[in-house]
């Protein structure tokens, strides 16, 4: 198989038996006055996010919080959920992050199940908190509002102020060890119920590592304490790059996802300083690009949908973005190429990765115009392989032919707590089981068609929702598109469309029939599209998902 590494970078990198909380402490040492977090008025250089991380430690240890003990993080965005993250692993505890937005009795099942003895909550989330009543939680710390995350009116405050926890004076710190869990990250839960992933810490740093090092063209460097910093190999070649300790990026993708709490690290681990941006709103979100001349903005394809139909937006000043990455979600090339345009001095790129793999497997290369194949998702991090295999674990298919996507590399997590059975069928001989199909093609990149269980078979056919999906999204009159499988009598499932419209044009039979045609002039006949049905906003999860499941109940 052919690499993409970075021009000038070495194929492989060496990686340091290191915890999360020696990212931090590198770039505290090494960007110490360089601003880390802002997030309104308030503002973190990377020596105070340290050493209010360690107060943080401190504090959970004062309270009987012990090692290896489950920390929830139970917030949205802000400047405290990246302090209170650190502060978690410094203490030596384990952080599960959970999705703010639970109901009651969902968020009570994931504390459960991850073992929590302590959270960290905010006064949007502390009702819903006490409402779950989880009698396990001996201690619960309330964060104070921020822009990114204000309170509501009748919020809840009651639990100890994070203040009481930052007033702590900090103590040594915990040997922390390269093979000690640091998340129990729960899957996406949209082909079903959400599971805890075991990501030790050596995961979270190989895959920081992977990704900062790729995309900032650097090698890691542990000093005599074993602090982890990150210098940029004179030797790459390449002009989009994160420029260590002296980029912007702007966080909005969900912190409780994997895509959100890995991109903090390798923010931390290539000193770049990060602007809150809370829940995304398009015409605050492009003033944030404008006043704080951002260069690296990540997000998800519903994000960049609803970006590039902002009106307007072609006036506004984004001159100063070198880095457009998406993530979460596959993204249709029709999108990327619209993005290309819109930010005419970025690098627009893709990756592909997964929970149980800490964040990321590929990537695209760092090139505004790169060899990437269309619809690609890019190829291989450092140290890692893909396969394709035929589905139910059989052997490796031939280059181009679909199969199930498998995975080895570093930054594999250690299976699903308490899911032994589960773990046993995904993880296999140091390989993960994505549950995702695709294709590798000649020159080595990775094409994706959907999930495992997404795929439906047509009179015998397989056929694959994402390259339809991808079709649907080239017309002019599609805003947004989801393929499912639904029941039929004769065919065994057809392929039926989800589509919301753009500005200006109306759902309707007319519509759906030059849909249908578009498509069917363009893939075989098995795999034309039977049905599509109109939307005014597809159903998406937090980080941005399609939920699949949704649609398909209208079909029940």
């Amino acid at each position: 198989m052919k690499r993409y590494v970075p021009e000038g970078m070495p194929e492989s990198l060496t990686y340091p038996h290191a915890s999360v909380g020696d990212l931090l402490a590198g770039s505290a040492r090494r960007h110490a006055g360089r601003i880390a977090l802002r997030d309104g008025e308030l503002t973190l250089t990377y020596s105070e996010l340290y050493d209010y991380a360690s107060r943080v430690a401190a504090g959970l240890r004062e309270r009987g919080v012990r090692h290896g003990e489950t920390v929830a993080l139970h917030q949205p965005n802000s400047a405290w959920f990246t302090v209170t993250y650190y502060g978690v692993l410094l203490a030596g505890a384990v952080v599960t992050p959970v999705n703010p937005a639970l109901p009651a009795l969902a968020l009570r099942d994931q504390l459960q199940e991850a073992g929590a003895v302590a959270v960290f909550t905010h006064p949007q989330t502390r009702s819903v908190l006490e409402e779950a009543g989880v009698p396990e939680i001996r201690l619960t710390v309330l964060v104070p509002p921020t822009q990114a995350a204000p309170a509501l009116d009748d919020a809840d405050l009651s639990g100890v102020p994070l203040e009481a926890l930052l007033a702590t004076e900090p103590r040594h710190p915990v040997a922390v060890s390269g093979d000690d869990l640091a998340h129990l990250s729960f899957t996406g839960g949209t082909t079903g119920r959400s599971k805890a992933v075991r990501v030790l810490h050596r995961n979270v740093v190989a895959n920081v590592l992977q990704m900062a090092c790729w995309r900032g063209a650097a090698r890691p460097v542990v000093d005599v304490e074993g602090r982890v910093h990150l210098e940029h190999v004179p030797e790459a070649q390449t002009p989009y790059t994160i420029r260590i300790g002296s980029s912007t990026g702007v966080s909005l993708a969900p912190m409780f996802h994997a895509m959100g709490l890995i991109s903090q690290s390798v923010s931390t681990a290539t000193g770049t300083s990060v602007v809150l941006a809370g829940r995304f709103e398009p015409r605050r979100f492009v003033r944030l690009i404008e006043q704080h001349r951002v260069n690296i903005i990540p997000g998800s394809p519903a994000l960049f949908h609803a970006l590039l139909a902002l009106p307007g937006i072609e006036d506004a000043d984004l001159a100063s973005v070198q880095i457009v990455n998406s993530g979460a979600a596959p993204i249709d090339g029709h999108t990327l190429y619209r993005l290309g345009e819109l930010f005419p001095n970025a690098c627009v790129v893709e990756g592909y990765g997964l929970t149980e793999a800490t964040m990321a497997l590929t990537t695209h290369p760092m090139l505004r115009n790169s060899p990437v194949s269309t619809g690609s998702v890019g190829a291989p991090l450092f140290d890692t392989n893909i396969e394709i295999r035929e589905l139910g674990c059989g052997p490796v298919v031939p280059t181009g032919e679909t199969g199930e996507v498998w995975a080895r590399g570093p930054q594999i997590t250690d299976g699903y707590q308490g899911h032994q059975d589960l773990t046993d069928e995904q993880y296999q001989g140091g390989w993960l089981r994505t549950g995702d199909l695709g294709r590798m093609d000649e020159d080595g990149w990775l094409h994706l068609v959907g999930r495992a269980k997404d795929m439906l078979i047509y009179k015998g056919y397989n056929v694959y929702p994402t390259p339809l999906e991808d079709l649907l999204y080239e017309h002019p009159a599609v805003e947004g598109a989801s393929v499912i499988g639904v029941p039929h009598a004769e065919a065994g499932e057809i392929p039926v469309a989800y589509v919301v419209p753009r500005t200006g044009y109306e759902g309707g039979p007319q519509l759906a029939s030059q849909l249908m045609e578009f498509v069917a002039a363009r893939v075989a006949p098995y795999q034309r599209v039977r049905e599509i049905h109109f939307l005014r906003a597809l159903p998406v999860s937090a980080a941005g998902k399609i939920l699949k499941t949704e649609l398909r109940q209208r079909h029940v």
